[in-house]
């Protein structure tokens, strides 16, 4: 029986009814979650996801508009509009979007919502690196060496002061967008002023910092569970290390580079940042560590990640079930310590890239799809046989992810799997995974977030030109993009007035994916 009343977190009772602001794989994620719960689902959906799977599994469906992010999954109003239509009690936003926009948070709560997820406070601080690295250190957690405030007549020098090789940040968002290796002094100016356009274009917001770029340096990631009674602990962390342009491609848990005295450290830290900051609900403290295994902090993600799979596989447990059961009022839901590590899991991304043209992306309808399956094997998937895939949103198309009793179990099996998968009609980069799997460095467990880098080199050394007609495509879609910002598209309703506008990369906004923005845009 559901409680006939507002819920608010610590009321006891559960939500009737939850909005998922979302698409694709995560959107069927949440819905899957939702129905074990016994709670209705509410999907929306653009014009250009009509025949998604996450529509299709959804109880109800609500439309919000046209093809263009900024007029459906993006504008506040629309969203809100659906969820007063449905008569909703909360929205889980899932990941990217709108999952850690504080303004977002502030509408639904204006709204008689609950929003499933840290609070906006929380993630003022944490989307902000530079406010989140101070409370790193309010924390007594290691932060990476950096210049935290530069500008186009002190870079130069500022830069020498820190010493190369380093990295430049864009202080607000993420996915690696105003990111730039400096190698050396003659490059510190140019590369400042792609980082700053890209900033600006992509979270509309151009400061960048300086961080010192650390030698053989591993990406880990600590999951971190909250509830609103003071509980914050662990489900142990998992490795994002095997990285291309600063996106994941694929991860596992535990990391090869972790030892149980270095775990024992990275949690302590993890938790003390989640509670400086008041995090409740999910989320993952990221650290970087470096090739003498001293670690330091490199920001946290308020949401359900990407990599969740990796967690759910080790321990069994429900990570997103349990996260609107935090939301609802629930208690963290085991005692800290508690929980168990059963297996070693492995994930990979497939994504709609096509790796022989330098990972363009490959849209079009699927015509035939064939899933792996088996003892251990897990797909989280957003697509169906039929289904276009169009060039207007994140390439990820599904996620595969095996366990084994090891390390070396659980890679095989991801072989096996990987070898059973295929699709026609969308090229993805797939197979391409598969031939990094063999390569030695990965094998070993010894590899950093340059793995992926080597391995590209030692396969194709030539650096692919990116053919003519998708640089006449790149022109048309960014002329597309400034037609938008032109007419001033806006969420309508006084909900998106808070909201600041979410970036202007047309790769992101218009269509254009990760893998494009480093052969077209920089």
């Amino acid at each position: 029986m559901f409680r006939r009343l507002k819920i608010w977190p610590g009321s006891g009772g559960m939500f009737k009814k939850v909005l998922i602001a979302n698409r694709g794989e995560i959107a069927v994620r949440i819905i899957r979650a939702l129905r074990e719960l016994g709670v209705v689902s509410v999907a929306v959906f653009s014009e250009a996801d009509r025949e998604a799977l996450h529509v299709r599994l959804a109880d109800e469906a609500y439309p919000i508009g046209p093809p263009h992010p900024l007029e459906s999954y993006l504008d506040v109003g629309r969203i809100l509009e659906a969820a007063r239509r449905a008569r909703v009690q909360a929205i889980h936003p899932g990941y990217g979007f709108l999952a850690e926009n504080p303004a977002f948070v502030q509408a639904v709560e204006k709204s008689g919502l609950v929003f499933i997820g840290p609070d906006a406070e929380c993630l003022e601080i944490i989307r902000d690196k530079l406010k989140a690295r101070e409370a790193a250190r309010r924390a007594g957690v290691p932060v990476v060496p950096a210049v935290e405030h530069v500008t186009a007549d002190t870079i130069p020098e500022r830069a020498k002061e820190l010493g190369y090789p380093l990295l430049l940040k864009s202080v607000a968002g993420g996915g690696g967008r105003g990111t730039r290796r400096v190698a050396r002094a003659k490059e510190i100016v140019a590369k400042y002023e792609a980082s700053v356009k890209e900033a600006r274009w992509s979270f509309a917001n151009p400061d960048v910092f300086l961080e010192r770029l650390l030698k053989r340096a591993r990406h880990i990631g600590v999951q971190i569970v909250a509830d609103r009674y003071g509980t914050v602990t662990d489900l142990y962390e998992h490795e994002g290390s095997v990285q291309r342009r600063y996106q994941k491609l694929v991860e596992e848990a535990p990391s090869p580079a972790v030892d149980d005295k270095l775990r024992a450290q990275l949690v302590r830290s993890a938790v003390a940042v989640s509670k400086e900051v008041g995090l409740t609900g999910l989320g993952t403290v990221e650290f970087l560590l470096d090739g003498e295994k001293k670690f330091y902090f490199l920001g946290l993600n308020g949401r359900i990640q990407v990599e969740h799979p990796l967690t759910e596989m080790i321990t069994g447990l429900d990570l997103v079930r349990m996260q609107v059961e935090l939301a609802a009022g629930g208690k963290v839901p085991f005692e800290p310590g508690s929980v168990g590590r059963t297996q070693h899991a492995v994930q990979v991304r497939v994504t709609a890239e096509d790796p022989a043209r330098g990972f363009i992306p490959s849209a079009g309808v699927i015509r035939d799809l064939e899933l792996p399956g088996g003892s251990s094997v897990r797909v989280d998937s957003g697509i169906h046989i039929g289904q276009e895939v169009s060039l207007y949103y994140d390439p990820l198309l599904l996620k595969i992810v095996t366990g084994g009793r090891d390390r070396a179990e659980a890679l095989s099996r991801l072989d096996r799997a990987l070898a059973e998968f295929h699709m026609d009609g969308v090229v993805t980069g797939a197979q391409y995974i598969r031939r990094f799997l063999k390569y030695k460095p990965f094998l070993s467990g010894s590899y950093d977030v340059r793995v992926m880098e080597h391995f590209l080199s030692s396969v194709d050394g030539s650096k692919r030109e990116i053919p003519p007609e998708v640089m006449a495509a790149a022109g048309a879609l960014i002329a597309e993009d400034r037609i938008h910002r032109g007419l001033g598209i806006t969420a309508p309703g006084p909900e998106s007035a808070a909201l600041e506008r979410p970036g202007r990369d047309p790769w992101i906004f218009a269509g254009r994916w990760s893998g494009m923005r480093g052969g077209l845009i920089r």
